[in-house]
């Protein structure tokens, strides 16, 4: 047996316990924790599915979208709509009875994710053309424009009723369900369990899902093609193709995402197509890491735990963004691919220092110990020197 194939078999069987552990754990916290909680819970495993549904795009091709809140917005739009005219409208709640908003719900998801699929079809096709800022660019000014779409009503004012209800957008509740002798309502803020079970339910699929299409061959010519796209297409792969069908996986998962993010907050409106909801899975990517597969969860449980922990100081509060900058600052300067990167540098680092203390026993582990912090402390200085060169010559002091 080679020490390949042992050391790849090992990272697969670390890989299997993590994720034991990881779904022990998400099964066992809402038993845990309040109500509150358990919402914030659900609320992260969607913006989990959100990151890494964009970051099928970024981290596997090497296209920065800067307009993945259109898929959430057109979804959450496609779901409020669904509940509230085209469930009614198909007779749902005469077919079902007591499981009525359970099948209103699974149609409110299909519905979702077929408008955000058809819009990363469309919008796919024009924008994979482009590349690097002109990709980002485009992709944000396609969010603008459905920004301003929901915004003015504009496909309402030209069929002559209201559709999105402009910036107030639409309002909806899920009803009760009535099943096997229970009846409890499907999304409760008091009582969240069932919707975080199904949210649960739903996310793990998807994940599972994101992680054999990075597995497959068409994920290995992705990655070829993130690295370098002119090798890719002297071999005969159409690069603008593969890149056109991940951008369509990767907006149909992020309409997911908001197909069951929207019901949580019982209302859509215009935000959620904005820039600065964009910048929720970019910001997530970069603080877990775009190149790990689990990076972004990583990213979406720390941004979302962080913002939690600050709500709790109202000094803090008021001024969050100033923390958040601070910790992509660290995540820049410290993590190498994020803290997925600097998880498996530690584990490296534990590795020498193993070897160290075989070699040189306690003194060899303070050698390397101190020679760490060194070099941290000459990168903080050194970009804190670049920083102050850099400012000096703006404001014209200095060559």
């Amino acid at each position: 047996m080679s020490y390949g194939f042992t050391e790849r078999l090992q990272d697969r069987r670390n890989a299997t316990g993590a994720a034991i552990l990881v779904a022990v754990a998400l099964v066992a916290a809402p038993f845990l924790l309040g109500g509150y909680q358990v919402n914030l819970l659900a609320e992260t495993l969607c913006f989990v599915l959100f990151a890494t549904a964009f970051n099928l795009l970024y981290g596997y091709t090497g296209l920065l979208s800067f307009g993945h809140a259109m898929f959430v917005a057109i979804a959450g739009y496609a779901v409020a709509l669904t509940v509230t005219d085209l469930s009614p409208m198909l007779g749902v709640a005469g077919t079902f009875g007591g499981a009525a908003p359970l099948a209103t719900w699974f149609l409110a998801l299909v519905v979702g994710v077929v408008a955000a699929t058809l819009l990363a079809v469309f919008i796919g096709f024009l924008s994979v053309r482009l590349e690097e800022i002109y990709f980002a660019i485009i992709t944000l000014s396609f969010s603008m424009a459905i920004y301003v779409i929901v915004l003015q009503d504009t496909v309402g004012s030209l069929l002559g009723q209201e559709i999105t209800n402009g910036s107030d957008g639409l309002t909806f509740i899920m009803g009760f369900v009535e099943l096997f002798g229970w009846e409890f309502r499907l999304v409760d803020i008091l009582n969240p369990l069932a919707y975080y079970f199904l949210t649960l339910v739903v996310v793990s699929i998807a994940m599972f899902t994101l992680w054999r299409i990075t597995r497959s061959p068409f994920g290995m010519i992705c990655l070829a093609i993130r690295e370098n796209p002119e090798r890719v297409e002297s071999l005969g792969i159409n690069v603008r193709f593969h890149r056109w069908i991940t951008f369509i996986i990767s907006g149909a998962f992020s309409g997911l995402a908001g197909a069951l993010l929207i019901p949580l907050y019982t209302n859509v409106n215009p935000q959620y197509a904005y820039w600065t909801f964009s910048a929720r899975p970019v910001i997530m990517t970069v603080i877990g890491g775009p190149y790990a597969f689990l990076g972004p969860a990583i990213g979406a449980f720390t941004y979302e735990y962080l913002r939690w922990f600050i709500r709790q100081f109202p000094a803090l509060e008021a001024n969050w963004q100033i923390s958040l900058g601070l910790l992509l600052l660290v995540v820049v300067l410290f993590f190498n691919n994020g803290v997925a990167g600097g998880v498996n540098r530690f584990r490296a680092w534990i590795g020498v220092a193993v070897n160290r203390y075989h070699k040189g026993g306690v003194r060899g582990v303070v050698s390397l110990v101190r020679e760490t912090i060194m070099k941290y402390v000459r990168l903080v200085w050194t970009t804190l020197r670049g920083g102050a060169r850099s400012l000096m010559r703006r404001v014209g002091i200095g060559s």
